[in-house]
């Protein structure tokens, strides 16, 4: 279970990662990325950030996921200006797949109702 420091961290990170991505990153491959979700370790030395995008194709999550990767000194450069932390957390991206899922029960619940 994370601590009240953890997921006050989380949220911090999450909020500058996204107005850092939106405002100083240029890279056209994470456009429409969106920050979903943070979680920090209890010892807050690694950030594993959750993102989704509009696109279901494996080619343009593979570009997204490299563009991220690439932007990654940027972003961490820019959170350690903007943080008041000791030492910052090692970023990790990650897509989040609960858009995928949700769409996959929705339309299962779909298909039941047409049935009955």
């Amino acid at each position: 279970m994370a601590s009240y420091r953890n997921r006050r961290v989380g949220m911090e990170i999450m909020r500058e990662v996204s107005e850092i991505l939106k405002r100083c990153v240029r890279d056209p491959r994470i456009k429409e990325v969106t920050i979903t979700d943070v979680r920090v370790t209890s010892d807050l030395s690694q950030a594993t950030i959750y993102y989704s995008i509009l696109s279901d194709l494996a080619s343009e999550s593979k570009a997204v996921q490299a563009g991220l990767d690439k932007a990654t000194g940027l972003i961490n450069k820019k959170l350690g200006a903007r943080l008041r932390l000791y030492k910052l957390p090692k970023l990790d991206f990650k897509r989040d797949s609960s858009v995928q899922y949700g769409e996959k029960i929705d339309e299962l619940l779909s298909v039941l109702r047409r049935k009955e």
